[in-house]
């Protein structure tokens, strides 16, 4: 034999060697037989078999979708065109107008800043903070609009002396009906008596002064109401009452917080709490915020105090000038002139509409809210989205509604009246204060504010039946924006007639 041939069968031999020792390594000790043996090999090629399978099936559908890619390409060179609608039509249903909104909003600012430097070129600077100051101080040793309302604290004192007596029977529940009668009417009258008769209240001190007695009104109406309530649920002995007459259930309070059942609601602290709240409808339980925000509470008040400014210079510097110049129109009923003028005053008026809305239902109720920890900040809703008229109502003053419908809507309802008659009744009571917060500062009664109120109603029917979703909102849009500077121009129209004409002359 060859060397070579020694030196194979050496190999061969080392190698069997080797693969014997690696058998006994893997038996089992226990007396198994050679089968596990085998089967541990055959999980080996069955492992091995199924790895294959998967990268085999994951280049299978990279594989296919090259070629879906390729036929794509191959079809988009062939024909590039499918059935399909134009973008601006309404069968597309596309709604992303994002970009024409931004577009609408840079030309109302470029619009409106062209306006307001072709006014300052006119007119100059107008804005003068001396002449709003003597506009509420116009007698430096008296001050009526303050002291009338300071003495409003004595129709609150009798409310709550009033209840405190029917709680502990001492007073009939018709002589208190009478006092609560004699003190809510005598609190809307006695202020419109002051501002008739003292010469020295000015007009913005008069709104100023009545807007705050009619508010006090609204709110010691419903005290009177809720605890009446309270009254009669507490004489048939009912163990639960309702959230908005008594004691609420405990989900509204957190541990710790001390819950009021009626009569010990009957407090000064009480009643001072709800006067200052910022809502119209009492309750002797309110839902409390846990703490006061102290960052929450500087960005509403550097808000009052911007917006406050903000409204006053606009009101000089852009409405003033308008209103002035729309006078000799309006004397000679040029009835183009006129129109020209609403339109130019519809402006201006409509965002120190926008302005005050911000200004006070969400700057400085939220303050006050705030302040008071006052739970529930539900001052408004979304009335720009108003497809009727009605909605508007409903939901651009919450606290205002709330008040009508629990104090005066719903009642109407239970004594027999029907939904439009009731409805009707609220506009009526609305237009009613309207014309109660315009006519007496200004010391004349033409009624404008109140037709315009009562115009509401054929407007919102007209509305509700014949124009729906974006034609709707539309419409609302548009008895806002010129409805109020018509009843602007109609008011300062007559006001200047009465006092300013015969000194001209």
């Amino acid at each position: 034999m060859s060397d070579v041939d020694v030196h194979g069968a050496l190999t061969r031999r080392r190698r069997a060697t080797l693969a014997t020792e690696r058998t006994a390594k893997v038996r089992p000790v226990n007396g198994a037989s050679a089968a596990g043996t085998a089967s541990l090999g055959t999980a080996d090629f069955s492992l091995h078999d199924e790895l294959r399978q998967r990268d085999r099936s994951l280049e299978r559908p990279t594989a296919k979708s090259e070629k879906k890619k390729r036929r794509s390409e191959m079809g988009d060179r062939l024909s590039c065109h499918k059935a399909q609608e134009s973008l601006l039509s309404s069968a597309s249903g596309y709604s992303n107008y994002r970009g024409v909104l931004n577009w609408c909003v840079v030309m109302l600012v470029l619009s409106n800043a062209r306006l307001f430097l072709e006014n300052i070129l006119k007119y100059g600077i107008l804005v003068d903070p001396i002449q709003v100051i003597s506009l509420f101080l116009k007698d430096p040793y008296s001050w009526p609009a303050a002291c009338l309302i300071i003495v409003s604290n004595v129709f609150i004192v009798v409310a709550l002396y009033t209840e405190r007596q029917l709680s502990k029977g001492s007073f009939s529940e018709f002589a208190g009906f009478l006092i609560h009668c004699i003190n809510l009417s005598t609190l809307l009258t006695f202020p419109a008596a002051v501002v008739l008769l003292v010469h020295s209240m000015t007009p913005v001190g008069g709104v100023f002064a009545l807007g705050i007695y009619t508010i006090l009104f609204l709110k010691l109406y419903s005290y009177k109401d809720v605890n009446l309530w309270c009254r009669e649920l507490s004489a048939i002995k009912a163990k639960k009452l309702a959230r908005s007459m008594s004691c609420p259930s405990a989900q509204h309070f957190k541990a710790g917080e001390q819950k009021v059942c009626y009569p010990g609601n009957l407090t000064i602290k009480d009643m001072y709490y709800f006067v200052f709240a910022p809502t119209l409808c009492y309750e002797l339980n309110f839902p409390r915020s846990p703490k006061i925000r102290i960052q929450f509470l500087l960005r509403r008040l550097c808000e009052m105090l911007f917006f406050t400014q903000v409204l006053v210079g606009l009101t000089q510097q852009w409405m003033i000038p308008i209103i002035q110049s729309s006078m000799k129109p309006l004397e000679d009923m040029d009835l183009s002139r006129m129109t020209e003028r609403l339109l130019r005053l519809a402006v201006p008026n409509h965002l120190l509409w926008l302005m005050f809305f911000y200004w006070f239902f969400h700057s400085s109720m939220n303050f006050s809210a705030e302040l008071l920890r006052f739970g529930d900040r539900q001052f408004y809703k979304d009335w720009w989205n108003s497809e009727t008229v009605t909605y508007f109502w409903q939901n651009w003053n919450i606290p205002v509604h709330k008040w009508c419908l629990r104090h005066f809507y719903k009642p109407l309802l239970r004594k027999g009246f029907s939904k439009k008659v009731s409805q009707s009744a609220v506009f009526f009571l609305s237009a009613f204060f309207h014309e109660y917060l315009v006519s007496v500062p200004l010391r004349m009664f033409r009624l404008w504010a109140f037709m315009g109120m009562m115009a509401q109603l054929p407007l919102a029917w007209f509305v509700g039946h014949f124009l729906r979703g974006n034609y709707g909102n539309a419409a609302v849009w548009m008895s806002i924006i010129i409805g109020q500077p018509f009843a602007v121009l109609m008011y300062v129209h007559d006001y200047y007639v009465m006092h300013y004409r015969s000194e001209a002359e």
